[in-house]
């Protein structure tokens, strides 16, 4: 499941075995939230009297929205590289920046530096889903504050979205990019999501021919970097 696969040059049996694994992780992913209504509604159906219905209801209703987003999220990376052949576009990114941040700007400290009008050819939709993607990550681990910075680097551009957190170990830098893959709780302060925010991330700044790769910020904490082709 690592990220940046050249799979014309896999063969049919890896291929296969890829589709196999997948197919297990999401299977187990989508299981947990169902097994969990199961026995909450059967738990009610068999001491009815002693149910708080409100309640129950709201922890159902919890975990069918994790099991939707799920869902959702599957769909969207079976379906990226053919949304992006119809809807590249020239955006402008930096104003997209702006848009995006400003929904987390409400309630949390996010300083921004951007360059002025900088130019990509991508889906901006996807753009600003890996945007939020990167926000919402760095949210569940910040101390204090966020830092989003976008320049022009030669041929490219650079977008970096950093936390003031405890950062994240070498040697888990990759494996983060991995579809369902969590790391510790001591990083998190929530349970998260099914982790697929950051592989969807990896897999939107490839299929635009970009990278995105973390290392650590200049406060300690995590730092997402993208590197996207310039419109020149």
């Amino acid at each position: 499941m690592r990220q940046n696969v050249d799979y014309a040059a896999l063969s049919a049996e890896q291929l296969l075995e890829r589709q196999r694994q997948f197919a297990a992780d999401a299977s187990h992913e989508l299981r947990t939230p169902l097994a969990a209504v199961r026995v909450q509604v059967e738990e009610a159906q068999l001491h009815p009297d002693d149910t708080d219905l409100p309640d129950l209801l709201n922890h159902v209703t919890e975990d069918l929205d994790r099991l939707e987003n799920i869902i959702s999220d599957l769909l969207l990376l079976a379906t990226l590289e053919a949304d992006l052949d119809r809807k590249r576009e020239e955006v402008d990114l930096t104003t997209l920046v702006e848009t995006v941040a400003a929904r987390w700007a409400e309630s949390y400290e996010v300083r921004l530096d951007l360059e002025a009008a900088v130019t990509v050819t991508a889906a901006s939709w996807q753009i600003a889903r890996l945007l939020a993607n990167l926000l919402d990550n760095a949210l569940r681990h910040a101390t204090r504050r966020l830092e989003v910075d976008l320049r022009r680097a030669g041929d490219h551009v650079e977008l970096a979205v950093a936390d003031d957190g405890q950062g994240i170990p070498p040697a888990d830098r990759e494996r983060i990019f991995h579809r369902f893959s969590r790391l510790d709780t001591a990083r998190s302060r929530d349970r998260g999501g099914a982790g697929l925010g950051l592989a969807i991330a990896r897999e939107i700044a490839t299929a635009h021919h970009g990278t995105l790769h973390v290392e650590e910020s200049a406060d300690g904490g995590a730092r997402f970097v993208l590197r996207l082709p310039a419109v020149l």
